[in-house]
């Protein structure tokens, strides 16, 4: 039984919660959504409170305190977070002991309503204020609410070591950066993240080198735009050219980052995301192609083939600057899977414009995709000077189009890998059965083959002789 049905036959039988609480020991329940950087801050919430006594739980009925890292991206992941605020509350009724708080985008967009008009949660904490958390939790204890959504400017819990919630003990997510400084008109990260500061590199690298002896074999390098990490001595990006002559000549940037971590840890297989199209260099694609252990994958999201619409979306990158940096990434880097995102319908959207989208796809033929309808976000630039003006309807039919597109290219790029070998390293038993194996490949394909000796964390070469649209199937060679 899946927990959420579990919990819904809790509350219709009205059935009382057992709360199974030991000494000193405190448990802690967190759901994350969104992006990969709010697992990575839920980890980093869980260390901070494990030195108040919390334990993490996967069962909510013995929680303590539930959190909620939310994210305010798309309408859809709001409506998503409320729907599980409305189930806490319900068990809070039978266990008014338990605390629920929220965390992340939501948080600092909602925080009035959250509080002071709906009365939903007892805890709103932003993104740059987790260090807070004993505090605010110290302020609720008594049936008081709390609240901190300030922004930072230097904030990077660079000294935080995550807890791995939930983790398969195979890859782990590595904040490098936080923050966004594009401005994109749709989008609410930079008012919910704050601008762009980057982390020491030395803490970067101690972190990894603790996953490493805990006998990880994957690290992601985290940021909202990671191709923008600069360390220069700390401080924002922007305030780069204020620094000393000394620290701009000997500041890191992404590139040498990168260079610098593969070198440092050889057996590791490496992944960073997100980038952004204006902010990628050449620089960076040749230490990828320079390194085995980078994998040849790169999330590279777009939102419109159009340059019109590119430029109502502040992109700052046209159509032709995409397609040539697509083009270097597959001369420089043969084989490189390439991922996207794309919003269906943004304001002022015309069918000329959507049809640029989809002869886009054609020309990338993307591994693989995230795609959306536009929805408009309160407070951004959009939504504050731009009119939603494409009908839903038609923005249906838009991403409809969109999606079937994509799945023609999903399958038509798997099936180019048939025939071949393919290292794989296991993340754990296949979902179909317990006899297979599951891993990826550094192309970020899951791939799937019977069990032998290999155990989970391995390396396996693979020959690929089937597939569908979203997975390899193949044999150890």
């Amino acid at each position: 039984m899946s927990q959420e049905k579990y919990i819904d036959e809790k509350i219709q039988g009205n059935a009382l919660l057992t709360i199974a609480k030991q000494e000193n020991n405190k448990k802690l329940y967190i759901e994350s959504y969104g992006c990969q950087m709010n697992v990575s801050d839920s980890e980093i919430v869980a260390s901070i409170l494990s030195d108040l006594g919390y334990n993490t739980t996967s069962h909510i009925e013995e929680a303590d305190l539930v959190l909620v890292n939310t994210c305010s991206i798309r309408e859809k992941a709001e409506l998503t977070v409320r729907k599980r605020l409305e189930k806490f509350n319900a068990i809070k009724k039978i266990n008014p002991t338990m605390k629920v708080g929220v965390l992340g985008c939501m948080a600092e967009r909602l925080k009035t309503q959250f509080l002071e008009e709906e009365k939903i949660v007892d805890l709103v904490v932003g993104p740059d204020a987790y260090r807070d958390l004993p505090n605010l939790l110290e302020e609720i204890s008594d049936g008081r609410t709390a609240i901190n959504v300030l922004l930072s400017k230097e904030e990077t819990y660079a000294d935080v070591a995550p807890v791995r919630i939930n983790s398969n003990g195979v890859s782990a997510f590595v904040s490098i950066m936080r923050g966004c400084d594009n401005m994109c008109t749709f989008c609410v990260v930079p008012f919910t993240r704050g601008r762009e500061r980057s982390r020491d590199p030395q803490s970067i690298i101690d972190e990894i080198k603790t996953l490493q002896k805990n006998n990880y074999k994957e690290v992601t390098l985290l940021g909202q735009n990671v191709d923008s990490y600069l360390w220069y001595g700390g401080g924002l990006k922007k305030d780069f050219e204020k620094a000393s002559t000394l620290a701009q000549t000997t500041a890191l940037d992404f590139a040498q980052l990168l260079d610098l971590v593969a070198k440092e840890f050889p057996e590791i297989r490496l992944r960073f995301s997100t980038s952004n199209p204006q902010d990628m260099h050449l620089d960076v694609i040749h230490v990828m192609a320079k390194h085995r252990n980078i994998c040849k994958s790169i999330h590279l999201p777009v939102q419109s083939g159009s340059t019109r619409v590119l430029e109502l979306m502040n992109r700052k990158h046209t159509r032709e600057e995409y397609i040539t940096l697509i083009d270097n990434v597959r001369s420089i880097i043969p084989g490189c899977s390439i991922s996207f995102d794309m919003i269906a319908g943004f304001c002022g959207e015309e069918e000329q414009d959507h049809q640029d989208t989809l002869s886009l796809m054609e020309y990338v033929k993307y591994d693989f995709g995230f795609m959306f309808e536009y929805s408009e976000r309160p407070g951004t630039p959009a939504e504050k000077r731009m009119k939603d003006d494409v009908p839903p309807a038609v923005k249906k039919r838009r991403l409809s189009e969109i999606i079937n597109l994509h799945q023609k290219h999903t399958l038509y790029r798997m099936q180019q890998y048939i025939g071949k070998t393919v290292e794989v390293l296991i993340e754990g038993d296949s979902k179909k059965s317990d006899k297979q194996w599951m891993g990826r490949t550094s192309q970020n394909s899951v791939a799937v083959f019977d069990k032998g000796d290999e155990k989970i964390g391995d390396f396996v070469n693979v020959l690929i002789e089937n597939c569908t649209s979203a997975t390899l199937i193949g044999k150890r060679i």
